[in-house]
């Protein structure tokens, strides 16, 4: 049961208001003030009364429904008191019914949502600043494909580029075949770096670069044996993070990918009479729209990232005809998005509106940006190895008999780093703080994981697979257990919003909602020493928050450990 469409429908016919708008306004009011609530302010001017004598009016008028206990006119507010036992029905069986499949909606069948995210470029290190966008953008591809999109996940790698001229020149001068082989990835980040520490009294290095860049362009057999060798070392480590992660994508066409679509996209752009000459460069006048222009070609005939996204977005939209497409990268290049969405625009595509920036904070520890070119990086890989060794040690301290150590150790170790990224909004900057993540006790994830294996414990302890339909849910009328429904039933719409605000976020905060509820619930309810009715109407509970907490946290890009 929908219960604010319920209530909804209530207020609409009493009041003579369309549904929706009614809808949009239901609250959910302060603990004490019921379960619901409407505001009847917005109805001042247009009945001109005060919004008291409104909601009083109203009130009096509503066909109380079946699933409301009592509604009262408070002040500017009519407030709706849930049955609390035919809540707890209401949700319970529907959840007993579907499993991990309640979170689920057909509200994106037919469409598609194509998710553009990581990103890491080749040759360079996969560092904790590739987290954000990964675990973002995992997440909203989980998202979305529970409410039934069809979503088509892009690692749109950086694998073409002057780096890569440059790594061809630090290579030749200082690096070697064998340390490469056994090394990989550090051992090209290091020559990366060294080439410039070495440029800045040195430029000619970067002409060397550009030189080495335009091989690889005119398809220089040597030039692009090494880029083909520089891009299947990246891979294999980028493969054994993503593993890992528990991250998976549907498409790797990066930058490369484009280098044959660039002529077309250009020459389009130049029939339509948006090129214009500056300094030698070919650009897109932006002025108009209070922007810097777009560079397309550099005055070298070189094409620029611009031409490479907007290449890419036309082959998308042709490909997989997408409702929406999501770019998950950093705040700091919102400008860039907006120049060359507003390319697409004036080049006539009305699906422009459907190209979406999902911008995010920048990720430290604690002590400033991070740059490959300088060496300030720190290993992802190292970061996981790190959470997952500090957890084993919390293990070892508070359950050293648990079986399968390692692998809780890895589940644990890793979720806690994805929840706390995103557990607040994601344009807020992210500090690493080992302490804070791995907390059981606080809003993180391994306290989430926890209260799933909680659950899972209990369920095991009972010894039954699953729920009857004969549960007696006029047992369950305590606050703690309408509690611990209420947060369940709002979850499917929690999922919905964090599409709408692609916030992630918004499901992290409701796992937690969920998690408090129900330990409290657990705290003040006996449950496996209760008689057999009250024992099985709670542990339809149990059930629910342990199938709830499992379908969250898989949105999360997060494992639900049965043992902890």
């Amino acid at each position: 049961m929908d219960f604010i469409k319920g209530i909804s429908e209530a207020i609409a016919k009493a009041a003579d208001l369309d549904i929706n708008d009614v809808k949009d306004s239901i609250e959910i009011p302060k603990q004490g003030m019921g379960d619901y609530a409407f505001p009847c302010f917005k109805l001042a001017k247009i009945l001109r009364k005060s919004p008291q004598m409104i909601a009083s009016d109203i009130a009096e008028k509503i066909e109380k429904p079946s699933f409301t206990a009592d509604i009262q006119a408070v002040n500017a507010y009519i407030n709706f008191y849930v049955d609390k036992s035919v809540f707890a029905e209401n949700v319970l069986s529907n959840i007993n019914k579907k499993g991990r499949e309640y979170i689920n909606s057909d509200l994106g069948n037919g469409k598609t949502i194509v998710i553009d995210y990581s990103s890491p470029n080749i040759a360079k290190p996969f560092h904790i600043g590739h987290l954000r966008s990964t675990a973002i953008g995992n997440s909203l591809y989980k998202i979305y494909k529970a409410l039934g999109y069809k979503v088509v996940g892009i690692n749109h790698l950086g694998d073409w580029g002057t780096q890569f001229g440059k790594l061809i020149v630090a290579y030749k001068l200082w690096g070697d075949k064998e340390a490469v082989e056994r090394d990989d990835i550090k051992e090209l980040s290091r020559i990366y770096v060294k080439f410039h520490e070495e440029a800045e009294n040195k430029p000619e290095l970067n002409d060397e670069a550009r030189t080495w860049l335009v091989k690889m362009q005119e398809g220089d057999d040597e030039a692009l044996s090494l880029w083909k060798w520089f891009c299947e070392i990246s891979m294999k480590e980028f493969n054994r993070i993503y593993n890992r992660l528990g991250i998976t994508f549907d498409s790797y066409a990066g930058e490369s990918f484009y280098n044959d679509k660039m002529e077309a996209v250009v020459e389009e752009i130049k029939e339509k009479n948006l090129l214009t000459e500056s300094q030698g460069a070919q650009i897109v006048d932006l002025e108009e729209y209070k922007m810097p222009p777009c560079l397309i070609l550099r005055s070298d005939g070189g094409t620029l990232y611009p031409t490479r996204d907007i290449s890419a977005a036309i082959y998308r939209k042709n490909t997989y005809d997408f409702d929406k497409c999501i770019y998950v990268t950093a705040l700091d290049q919102n400008l860039h998005f907006a120049q060359w969405f507003k390319v697409i625009e004036l080049m006539g595509y009305d699906w422009a509106k459907d190209l979406v920036h999902t911008p995010f904070g920048l990720v430290s520890l604690g002590d400033g940006k991070l740059s490959t070119r300088k060496g300030h990086v720190v290993l992802m890989e190292d970061i996981l190895n790190m959470s997952v060794e500090k957890t084993k040690n919390i293990i070892e301290e508070k359950n050293p008999n648990l079986e399968n150590k390692d692998k809780v150790a890895e589940e644990v170790g890793i979720g806690a780093i994805i929840f706390d990224d995103l557990f607040n909004s994601r344009i807020k900057n992210v500090v690493f703080d080992f302490d804070r993540m791995l907390n059981f006790d606080g809003e993180t994830g391994p306290y989430a994981q926890y209260t799933h294996a909680r659950a899972s414990s209990i369920i095991k302890k009972a010894g039954i697979e699953k729920i009857e339909d004969n549960i007696d849910y006029s047992i369950l009328c305590d606050d703690t257990s309408f509690n611990v429904c209420k947060a369940i039933n709002d979850f499917p719409d929690k999922i919905k919003e964090a599409a709408e605000k692609n916030e992630p976020y918004i499901v992290a905060r409701q796992i937690i909602e969920v998690c408090k509820a129900f330990n409290k619930f657990y705290n003040e309810n006996n449950i496996m020493n209760s008689e057999e009715d009250v024992k099985m109407a709670r542990l339809a509970i149990v059930f629910a928050v342990r199938d709830i907490l499992a379908a969250g946290l898989d949105l999360l890009g997060i494992k639900a450990p049965e043992q902890m």
